[in-house]
């Protein structure tokens, strides 16, 4: 289907996000490699793309990023909202532990892939206070930008948060709630495009004064700095339907 929508007459390339919805990079890629397959024909076609993931599977597709970044065709953003394994392990039960993730960035920066760390999602009273650490680390590592976003709790994600509350932070549940709801105006969330990914009011306020402190003492820039290369692209030759009737 990639390889169709490329070979489009009029198709115009444009940086492709790879990892906004879901992670590329999820177990089940070590059996599907759908996300590998997706990169060869980008690569196959000069077409750029950025990732986004919390997994150190990333690694295993090097060559391919190494080779597209040699053309300025790729950067990867590797997202670490907490240095604390137990923390994480919690949160996110099926990605990397930080250590990895931070080794993942440093095995990307060796093979000259731009990458950055993403801080996400930053939840109040929960693992904000591990930011600056993020950061420090994932520079240490090689990530040369970096970019944050507080939780964001639409439609159902605010009635299984509250149940991840109760069920592994229940002393602090409520503050966490409280807090929320103040970077949201009032609300468990707010929708509002200006607003929803770095909240509104003091303690947002605080968080951002925070992130570029530390981006500025470390010499961070910001995220999705990096102009990627539109002018190689290639369309790539799609199949013929033909080819089913044999």
């Amino acid at each position: 289907m990639l390889r169709s929508e490329l070979a489009k007459p009029g198709y115009l390339p444009r940086p492709i996000n790879i990892g906004s919805n879901t992670d590329p990079y999820q177990p089940i890629e070590k059996k599907w490699r759908l996300t590998r397959a997706a990169l060869e024909v980008l690569a196959e076609s000069h077409h750029p793309c950025t990732l986004v993931t919390k997994n150190a599977l990333v690694e295993r597709d090097l060559d391919l990023l190494a080779a597209m970044a040699r053309e300025t065709l790729v950067q990867v953003f590797v997202s670490v909202n907490s240095l604390d394994n137990h923390l994480a392990a919690k949160l996110e039960p099926r990605a990397s532990a930080p250590h990895r993730r931070l080794k993942a960035i440093a095995a990307l920066a060796e093979a000259g892939v731009p990458v950055g760390v993403l801080v996400t999602p930053i939840i109040p009273a929960l693992n904000d206070k591990d930011m600056e650490a993020v950061l420090e680390g994932a520079h240490e590592a090689g990530a040369r930008c970096a970019g944050y976003t507080v939780l964001r709790l639409p439609w159902e994600l605010k009635q299984l948060f509250r149940e991840w509350l109760a069920l592994h932070a229940p002393q602090r549940a409520e503050h966490v709630m409280s807090l929320v709801r103040q970077i949201n105006g009032g609300r468990d969330y707010d929708s509002d495009f200006r607003t929803r990914m770095r909240g509104q009011g003091v303690f947002a306020e605080l968080l951002r004064k925070r992130f570029e402190v530390a981006c500025c003492w470390l010499g961070f820039g910001r995220a999705r700095e990096l102009q990627l290369d539109t002018s190689r692209f290639v369309p790539s030759c799609a199949p013929s339907p033909q080819g089913q009737l044999f």
